[in-house]
């Protein structure tokens, strides 16, 4: 693809190169040659093996586990492309790692996600493109621009088109916020499906484990579908799920932009009441880590779509709703 004398080159690291080769496909592009290995002493070596030069680069690349490996990738890629005098590098982070460190909430805490976006602009990126940051406010700790796509365009048409073909579905379901923290976008999921919303009143002792408190809405005898930006070790939705069939549900399903599945998760996913769990692909699930309730969507045709609009100088902001 060229366009006003600009070429446009896609490169990946290893965090997804299956995401980043999707992309590529959808662009009509081959993926750039390069290569992310390391030295004998765990360094990273990045070889760029084509002519970067004056070209709009975009590096694929989610800082998902493991996470300081990834983020290095990246910065190492960002500053020899950017070396290599590129004349743009976007920096594609489908998921962004260290988005949970966004403030301080204990003294002395350090606030990493800052911290990783002034890395990333440092080594030399023009600007960002990325899905679901788990704080929105993150946006703002860039001083370069950031598109920041919503991954409810991908998972709700998945259950319009249920809800669409089932009357009865679409009478009985009920689109749930797991935490106060998610309920803006549980509530424009449940705008979209047009049916009623709940949110669970959880407390979270320590990292990674919570309880429920309390469940406002209406869910006896309710189809019950949870939405999320993410599910990391899967404590809090497991619980929840648990929480809404004791309390009368008839059914509980869930979705979610980034799957991080670390520790326990996977088999939490598989053991809980959740009849279905539908995410995207921002992080690569390897096939002996899938199972049978996951059904994964890809982000690959927006993202793809993202990048040619930004290549094309075309708004970007139709695809964030």
């Amino acid at each position: 693809m060229n366009l006003h004398g600009k070429d446009i080159k896609v490169f990946s690291g290893n965090a997804n190169p299956q995401l980043a080769a999707a992309i590529a496909q959808n662009l009509g592009l081959p993926l750039g040659k390069s290569h992310v290995g390391e030295f004998s002493d765990g360094e990273i070596q990045v070889e760029i093996f084509e002519s970067v030069r004056g070209s709009d680069v975009f590096i694929v690349q989610s800082t998902s586990q493991p996470v300081n490996r990834n983020l290095m990738e990246l910065l190492i890629m960002v500053d020899a492309i950017r070396r290599a005098s590129a004349g743009c590098i976007t920096v594609v982070i489908p998921y962004y790692g260290y988005a949970r460190q966004d403030r301080k909430s204990r003294a002395r805490d350090p606030i990493t996600a800052k911290l990783v976006a002034n890395l990333i602009s440092v080594a030399g990126a023009d600007r960002i493109l990325t899905m679901d940051f788990h704080a929105a406010q993150i946006q703002g700790f860039f001083d370069i621009p950031v598109d920041h796509l919503v991954g409810m365009p991908i998972l709700a048409p998945y259950f319009e088109r249920r809800v669409k073909n089932d009357k009865a579905l679409h009478e009985n379901l009920v689109v749930m916020s797991p935490d106060l923290g998610s309920v803006n976008r549980a509530r424009t999921f449940a705008e979209r499906l047009d049916v009623p919303l709940a949110i669970v009143d959880k407390r979270r002792p320590k990292p990674n484990a919570s309880e429920i408190m309390n469940i406002i809405g209406e869910i006896q005898g309710k189809d019950v579908l949870i939405v999320d930006d993410m599910i990391d070790t899967a404590g809090t939705l497991v619980n929840a799920a648990a929480g809404v069939m004791e309390r009368g549900a008839k059914s509980v399903s869930a979705c979610a932009t980034h799957a991080v599945f670390s520790g326990p998760a996977i088999e939490r996913l598989e053991n809980s009441a959740l009849s279905e769990l539908v995410v995207l692909d921002t992080i690569h699930v390897p096939e002996d880590r899938r199972f049978a309730k996951l059904t994964i969507l890809s982000c690959a045709p927006v993202m793809a779509e993202a990048i040619s609009r930004i290549y094309s100088d075309k708004p970007v902001s139709t695809l964030f709703v």
